[in-house]
């Protein structure tokens, strides 16, 4: 089995609809990086020195590759990435090896059997 991992950097108030939307399409689990800061390519507000911009967080998914099109794609939409500039990103990598994970791949062998 191989696998992808999904990072996603969303603002903290979509990251439930982000969980939703890849649960929904097959993650069977994920790891949540809360506070993450980043700059995009204009400059964030300040006020007398203070971020004017809200809070990111870092959402990780270990996916099986076959599911991992949808879940990013679904991702994407549940953020508004495409919509909204400044919303969030989301990005895949290959896997070359990952340990651990034998619960996952137990759980998700029938739902994409066919693929394999």
């Amino acid at each position: 089995m191989h696998f992808k991992l999904i990072l996603v950097f969303v603002d903290d108030s979509k990251t439930d609809k982000v969980l939703e939307a890849a649960r929904e399409f097959g993650a069977t689990g994920v790891t949540i990086i809360n506070n993450a800061r980043g700059e995009g390519v204009k400059k964030k507000k300040t006020f007398f020195g203070l971020n004017l911009d809200t809070q990111r967080d870092v959402v990780i998914f270990l996916v099986e590759k076959h599911l991992s099109r949808n879940i990013i794609e679904e991702v994407a939409k549940a953020g508004r990435f495409d919509e909204e500039p400044g919303s969030g990103i989301a990005l895949k990598i290959d896997v070359e090896d990952a340990i651990g994970v034998l619960h996952q791949a137990q759980e998700i062998t029938p739902a994409i059997k066919e693929e394999l």
